[in-house]
Order: C-alpha cells, then structure tokens, then sequence
C-alpha cells in the first residue's frame, strides 16, 4: 500500500469520496421524494437548507486549512462527510431530513475547499497543471455514486442499505491512499485572515463565473433524475443514468483538460466550454427523448468540467491572497451554485415545468462563454 500513497493519488482518492458520496445521495433523490412526498417546493427548501450549511461551513474550512493544513483537515473531514450520508437515510421526518441536509451540505463544503487547496500545493509542488485531473476523480466519484445508485433501485434496496454500504466501501478504498507524510504551510492563529470573507476584486468575477459552471453541476446532481422522469417517462432507475452520464463526460473531458489549456489557452477553454454547456441544456429542454436529453447532459458535462479546475487554480495562485482563504472565498460563489442551484431550480419548476426551469442553466452558461477573460492566470 506504501507505494500507491503518492501526493496525486491521495488528493485524488480524496476527490473520489467527496464526488462519490456526493453522487450517491443525488442518484436517491427521486427515492427520497417518494419516501417523504415531498413536492418540488418542499424539495427546493430542503437543498436550501443543505446550501446554507455549505456556504456557513466554506470560510471556516478555509480558515481551518491555513492555520492547520489543508491535509490534515481534508481526510479529518472526509470521515465525517462519511457519517452524514447515513444521517440522511435513517431521517424519519422531513425536520430530521433537513437537519441531515444541513449537516451533509456543511461537511460537503468543508470538505471541497480543503482538498481544493492540497490539490493547489500537490499542483505548485508538481510544477505542471494538475488540477483538472483532481476535478476527473470527482466527476468519476460522482458516477461511481450515480451507478450505485442505479443498482440499487434496480434491485429494490432501501436508500439505507444503500447508502450505509456504498458509504462504507468508497470509505474503505480511498481513506487509506490518503494516508501519506505531507506537510501543508501553515499561518498562526493571529495572522489568520478574517473567518468571513467574500471575494473581491478580480477573484469576484472569478467567483461568478464558477457560479454559472457550478449552478450547472448542482442542478444536474439533484435535478437530471427528476428531469428525465418528467420530461420523458422513464423509471427512476433509467433515470439515475441522466447523472452518470453527465458525470462521465465531465471525466472523460477532465482527464484531458490540462493538455487542452495548455494547447489552446484558458481563455479559449472556457469559452468552448460555455458553448458546449448551452448548447446542451438547450438540447435537453427542446427534444423530450431519452436518447436526446442524455445527449443535452452529455454536453453539458463536456461544457462544465474544466471551468471550475480553472477558478480554483486562479484563486489558489492568487497574488495577494492565502490559497485556503482564496479558495474559501470563490467557493463561497463557485460551490455554492451546486448548492443553491437546485432550490432555485426547485422553485422555478414548481412555478413553470422543470423542463422551463432549465432555461436558466443555458443562460448562465452563454455568461461563462461573456465572462471567460476573467480565468486567466495571474
């Protein structure tokens, strides 16, 4: 085992569990709408709840990661981020549900910007773009998850047993690769940056441009399922493929997005992948086919991979600002789209149809294609 523990295979299985975890609960969300009978308001306000607690957890994670390595706060979290999925099955009531929303989506976010910022030091350390090859192991996490998610409503599992076995496996694999000799720089206590921070200057407009890409993700996680159930009538277990079809793409796209930037630029990169995002949700909401809405989330996940990989390693190069503090604080508009998305989602389509709802995905994704200048690395 000693000689798998590399820095880029721990970072990486550490992006495995975050998209894995991450994946399994969003392939259940149909399973857990059933459960509790919930509409897609209630739904929207639940994920609220799971947005809030990620946006409230981000800067003190980032806080944590500069003073106490991002390391050691990474695989400390990820056993936690564990636990909280299971808090999610065994809820009985949609309050409990909430809570364990809350909890889920606070240890989630905690866990995203700490391994984001090792992934920037393993990144500085390699002295070559990695990062959207860290970005892959989460997209691949999150279909392994997805997948899992499609057995277990093919063979009529409950979401607990689900989600207590598949939580413990994908636990029991990557955990220990995590286990490596790694020392991360850190800042004393008094010299800490301030806990709450919001992004300014440039790294705002970074921010907002990972908030469209983001937005994107965070809808597909916890909307692609429902979208295909309603759009064109297929049983929760073919509809599970919508999000591992979406996630698989995002690999496929991540594994090569480093040699793509560094051929064609990152301006040019994100400019390709706002086309490609567009065009895709606009697929998916004009052809109600199975075959043609996979197609859409095909695009869509080819458009979204390398835009957040790209935010991260701007804000963890940032001249005048701590990469855990930078990345906390892009997070806190970049994650907190997957976040907030699928309540904004969930309110639209309770309004209009969830098919109109993803109109807002296209025009966000025409914005990352506006505001693509804004990547460029300082």
């Amino acid at each position: 085992m000693s000689k798998l523990r590399t820095p880029w295979r721990a970072v990486a299985a550490m992006f495995i569990l975050n998209g894995a975890l991450f994946g399994i609960w969003a392939s259940r969300i149909p399973a857990v709408t059933n459960t509790h009978q919930l509409t897609p308001g209630n739904l929207g306000i639940l994920l609220l709840l799971m947005a809030a607690g990620a946006i409230i957890a981000f800067p003190i994670a980032g806080r944590a990661a500069d003073t106490i390595g991002c390391s050691k706060v990474t695989t400390r979290v990820a056993v936690v981020y564990v636990a909280s999925l299971v808090f999610i099955a065994l809820s009985p009531t949609i309050l409990v549900l909430g809570l364990a929303l809350f909890f889920f989506g606070a240890v989630h976010g905690s866990m995203d910007v700490a391994m984001n910022a090792w992934a920037g030091e393993v990144e500085r350390a390699s002295d070559k773009p990695v990062m959207s090859s860290f970005h892959a192991m989460f997209s691949l996490g999150a279909g392994l998850g997805a997948a899992s998610g499609y057995f277990a409503a093919t063979f009529g599992l409950s979401i607990a047993t689900h989600f207590l076995f598949s939580g413990a496996v994908f636990a029991a694999i990557t955990l220990p690769l995590a286990q490596i000799n790694w020392t991360s720089q850190t800042a004393s206590r008094d010299a800490a940056p301030p806990l709450f921070t919001l992004p300014n200057g440039p790294l705002l407009a970074v921010g907002l441009v990972a908030f469209c890409a983001s937005l994107g993700e965070g809808a597909m996680a916890d909307w692609s399922a429902i979208f295909l159930v309603s759009a064109a009538g297929v049983s929760e277990a073919r509809a599970a493929l919508g999000y591992t079809v979406f996630s698989v793409a995002m690999v496929i796209m991540r594994l090569m997005g480093d040699r793509i930037v560094h051929r064609i630029g990152t301006v040019n990169s994100a400019r390709i992948a706002g086309l490609a995002a567009a065009t895709g949700s606009a697929i998916a909401i004009m052809f109600g086919t199975f075959p043609m809405i996979l197609l859409g989330f095909a695009l869509m996940g080819i458009g979204y991979a390398v835009v957040m990989p790209l935010a991260f390693t701007r804000a963890a190069n940032d001249p005048d600002i701590a990469p855990g503090q930078a990345i906390a604080s892009v997070s806190t508009l970049g994650y907190g789209g997957i976040l907030l998305g699928p309540p904004l989602i969930g309110f639209a389509a309770e309004v209009t149809s969830i098919r109109t709802a993803f109109i807002i995905l296209t025009a966000l994704a025409v914005l990352i294609f506006v505001f693509a200048k804004v990547l460029t690395r300082k």
